[in-house]
This record gives structure tokens, sequence and C-alpha cells, in this order.
């Protein structure tokens, strides 16, 4: 029976002449003589050999197979585009604010003081999660792909808000985390197939938009300031379509950054302060995307000049 169907296969004209490498694999490990020769690194076949595959040489390899594996993984799962949610990773949970507040009392002033910055944003937390709760609820479907997919950096804070709102309304989340010589780990609620971990910090940056229809930037440290600028020098510059960019927190930027300075001083536009929206609410948010795309029962804005209707 099996020579039967194994000609039966020979004369398939769909099937490939080339065994495939999981095969090729198994033929490799199926009663290999132990010689010197066999047992010596240089005859492991090369897309086995992780000492190979880690030299500095193969550095192209790894760029080659971190921008692969997402996307093919995405595109299998159906993920037609995201809404990504850049923010801090020391905002705590509302329901955290009097435990750390209580536990801050008896802290030096200036250690008590940052304790109670933090805390003050714990609204954003809530923010970030009822923003991704409510699109995701939408599960809204464009060519056979789920669109506006809740997608964040996969660790904890605003980060795990923005999946635990998709998880809480029984959707899908992506999270794209990153090796750091300190341990972080995804938070619970990201999709476990959905899950991706990545070595260099431009791949993961670049998958955070290659999706992107609209990002969600809510305050945040080093991290939310590299990626909220990369992406507004991407569309300044006409490398990247516009798209939404919500911003929230006026107080907490404004503090931090002086826009109008940067207008003022010439080294950016006064126009380029409108790459962004200001925001502070979920349902804010979620009318600016939805006017720019002209969806849920939505009218363009005017003034969106990026809009897909208005460009």
């Amino acid at each position: 029976m099996n020579d039967e169907h194994e000609a039966r296969g020979e004369r398939d004209l769909a099937d490939r002449k080339f065994y495939p490498a999981d095969e090729e694999a198994a033929f490799s490990d199926a009663a290999m003589p132990q010689t010197p020769q066999t047992r010596h690194p240089a005859y492991k076949l090369a897309f086995r050999d992780t000492d190979f595959l880690l030299r500095d040489e193969l550095r192209p390899v790894r760029f080659q197979l971190e921008l692969l594996k997402p996307e093919m993984l995405l595109d299998e799962a159906g993920v037609g585009s995201t809404l990504v949610m850049y923010g801090s990773a020391r905002i705590p949970p509302p329901e955290a604010v009097d435990e750390a507040l209580a536990g801050a009392k008896d802290l030096p002033d200036g250690e008590r003081r940052v304790v109670e910055n933090l805390a003050k944003k714990a609204k954003y937390y809530g923010e970030a999660y009822k923003l991704a709760k409510m699109v995701s609820e939408k599960s809204i479907i464009e060519s056979g792909k789920r669109q506006f997919v809740i997608c964040s950096g996969g660790g904890p804070s605003i980060m795990e808000a923005a999946n635990k709102g998709a998880s809480d309304a029984g959707a899908e989340s992506v999270g794209l985390n990153i090796v750091l010589p300190h341990e972080q780990a995804p938070n619970p609620y990201v999709t476990p197939y959905l899950s991706f971990q990545f070595h260099y910090f431009a791949l993961r940056k670049m998958h955070f938009l290659l999706r992107a229809k609209a990002v969600a930037v809510f305050p945040g440290g080093f991290g939310t300031f590299d990626e909220f600028f990369e992406l507004l020098t991407l569309i300044q510059t006409g490398k990247m379509k516009p798209m939404p960019i919500l911003l929230f927190g006026k107080d907490f930027w404004n503090r931090v950054i002086d826009f109008e300075a940067l207008a003022d001083e010439g080294t950016i536009g006064h126009k380029d302060l409108e790459l962004f929206r200001w925001c502070e609410t979920a349902d804010e948010a979620w009318e600016k995307i939805a006017r720019f795309y002209q969806i849920d029962g939505y009218e363009a804005d005017p003034s969106e000049e990026g809009s897909p209707r208005t460009a």
C-alpha cells in the first residue's frame, strides 16, 4: 500500500520533487553512524546549527528572519491592519494607585513625588484599556482580514492595558517584545500565537508600523519618545503616508517637550505640529480615527488633509 501511495506521489504533477527541509532533517537524523566526521559541528545542516546562525557574519540572515517570521505569522492569522499603542511601562493601573501612594508616604520627598506623578497618570491606563476594548469590539473586517487589531510592545502598564482591553473584548491582539538584559516577559493578555520576541530594536519598530493604520501615544519615557519621533519623522519626510497619530496627555507632553519652541526655532515647521492630534479620552481618539477613514458613520474632517478622501 505504501509503495502504491509513493508511486502516486511521484506521478502527482502538483507535487514537488525536492523533499522539504523537515524531511531532509529527519533523513539526517535517521540511523546516523557515529563517526568523528558526523559528530563534528561542521557536519550539521546549516539551518540546524545554532552556533553558526549566531555568528557575527550571519547578522544579515538574522535580520531577514526577524523581518520574515512575524510578517508570515500575522498574514496567516488574517491581521490586515493594526492600531498601535505606545506608552510607559511604569504607569500603575487605577486599582493599584492607593497601594502605591500608601507605600510612598515614608519615602524621601523626591522619590515620593515620582510615585505621585506616576499615580496621576493611572487614568491613561484606563483610557488605553477603553480604547483597545472599544476598537476590538467593533470587529472591523475588510478584504477578509481583521482591521485595527490592537498591537502593543507586549510589556506591562500601558502596553498591558492595550492587550487586556482587546482580550476582554474577546479579540486577538499583538505583542512585540524585545530581549533586554533585565527580565522582560509578555503580559498575560497578548494572544499567544501573536506574541513575538525581537533581538533587534530596528526590526521591532518596523513591525510596529508595517500594518499600522493609527497610532495612540500615551505618556512614556525614552522608548515611547523614540517610537513617537521616528513615526513623526517618517511621515514628515514622506517616507510614510499620513495616518492618525493620537497624543494622549497634553499637560505631560507640553511639560516635557516644548513643541512650539521647536517650530519657533525653525528646526521644524509650524505645520509639522499638525502631524498629531491631542486626545484625553478613548472616545476622542476613536472619533479622530473614524473621521480620518470615514468609517463607523463619521464623515471626513476637512482639516485632515492626509485622510484617504481628502489627500
